[in-house]
Formats: C-alpha cells, sequence, structure tokens
C-alpha cells in the first residue's frame, strides 16, 4: 500500500511538472532579447519590420534591436518608401515608440560614402554592424534573426 502511495505521488510530481515546463516554454511574454539582421536592401526590411510587428504582438516586452550594414541600411534613409508607397520613417517611429533600437554601420556609411544627415533621426550609429551583432549575441545573449 505504501509504494502504491509512493508511487501515485511521484507520477503526480511528474505531471504538474512537465505541465509547468510545458506551460514556461509556451509563454510569450518575457524578456526575449532578439537581433535582426538586415543588409539585403528594401524588401530584406519590408520583410523585417514586419515580423518585427508580429513580435511585438505577441510579445510586447520584447528587447529588439535591428543592425542595418551594407544595402540593408536603405530603409533606414529620408524620404525612402515601400512599395505601398508608405514611408519608413512612420513605421521606424511607431516601432521606436515601443522599444526596438535601430542601429546603422558606420562602415557601410564609409564605403557608400552616405552621411548621417541623409539618414532618418530615430537611428543609432555603431562602429560595425557585423561586430555589433556578434557582440549582441555572445556578450549580451540576444538570439539572432535574420528575414
Amino acid at each position: 500500500m505504501q509504494s502504491l502511495i509512493r508511487l501515485l505521488a511521484f507520477f503526480a510530481l511528474a505531471f504538474s511538472s512537465s505541465a509547468l515546463l510545458a506551460q514556461s516554454t509556451t509563454s510569450v511574454e518575457g524578456p526575449d532579447k532578439v537581433v535582426y539582421h538586415l543588409n539585403e536592401g528594401l524588401a530584406q526590411a519590408t520583410n523585417g519590420l514586419r515580423n518585427i510587428r508580429n513580435h511585438l504582438e505577441v510579445n510586447p516586452k520584447a528587447k529588439i534591436v535591428v543592425v542595418a550594414h551594407a544595402q540593408g541600411v536603405d530603409f533606414l534613409m529620408k524620404g525612402k518608401k515601400d512599395a505601398n508607397g508608405n514611408p519608413y520613417e512612420t513605421i521606424v517611429q511607431d516601432l521606436e515608440s515601443q522599444g526596438v533600437k535601430f542601429d546603422v554601420c558606420l562602415i557601410t556609411l564609409r564605403n557608400r560614402k552616405l552621411s548621417k544627415d541623409q539618414f532618418i533621426d530615430d537611428v543609432t550609429y555603431v562602429p560595425s554592424g557585423v561586430a555589433e551583432i556578434a557582440r549582441l549575441q555572445q556578450r549580451e545573449g540576444f538570439a539572432y534573426l535574420r528575414p
């Protein structure tokens, strides 16, 4: 009888532990830290921004950094619009108001002979886009996404 009670207690504990584990792995509320890597131009930026909006819809607490370099900086330039004629600046401002940070690679600016005054006000600049992505992943524990 006592071994039956122990067995039932074991199964009850195992069941409750697995239920808690399932609940914690499916929860979308939490401190996600994600770096989105954009380097291919406007089409990739459009997809990435949609992904970020979707991400924030289900997890508004997510900490998101967008790192742009090469052709990926284009959507952050003044006057750029998506295929539907929507200004990227409006989308970026909306996402920034939700805590998203937008980093632009200074090496890209140098190599493409671009200047900071060509970019919207809602960006920050990092010495190297790829180095910033590596830093965020290795030193700060950010997950990496590339749309």
